[in-house]
C-alpha cells in the first residue's frame, strides 16, 4: 500500500523559512521515479490550492502558484522516495496545512500544519 507521511511543519515568524519533506513507502524506485510529485496547501474556510509540482524522469519539470514563486523550491530525492518542499521568505498567508501528493498514484499525505506568525 503506498503511503505518503510529511513532516516538517512548524510555527514560524514571518520571514522565516522551513523545509517540508514527504516521504513515500509502499512503491518500488522505478515506480516512484516517472512519477510527478507535488505539494498543495489548504488555509483555514479555504479550499486546497496547488503550490508545486516536479515532474518525474528526465524532465524534471517544475510549476509554481505565483504566490510562492521566488520563494519556494520544490525538489525530489528518488533514491530515498522523498520528495520537498523548501519554504524561505514565509508570509502569514502561507499559513496553512500542506499536504503532499504523488500525482499519477493518486495518494495523499495526511498534512502538516504551518503556520507563520506577524
Amino acid at each position: 500500500q503506498v503511503r505518503l507521511v510529511e513532516s516538517g511543519g512548524d510555527l514560524v515568524q514571518a520571514g522565516g523559512s522551513l523545509k517540508l519533506s514527504c516521504k513515500v513507502s509502499g512503491i518500488i524506485t522505478s515506480v516512484f521515479n516517472p512519477n510527478t510529485v507535488a505539494w498543495y496547501r489548504q488555509a483555514p474556510g479555504k479550499q486546497r490550492e496547488l503550490v508545486a509540482t516536479l515532474s518525474g524522469g528526465s524532465s524534471r519539470s517544475t510549476n509554481y502558484a505565483d504566490a510562492v514563486k521566488g520563494r519556494f523550491t520544490i525538489s525530489r530525492d528518488n533514491s530515498r522516495k522523498t520528495f520537498y518542499l523548501q519554504m524561505v521568505s514565509l508570509k502569514v498567508e502561507d499559513t496553512g496545512v500542506y499536504y503532499c501528493n504523488l500525482q499519477q498514484a493518486d495518494r495523499w499525505g495526511q498534512g502538516t500544519q504551518v503556520t507563520v506568525t506577524s
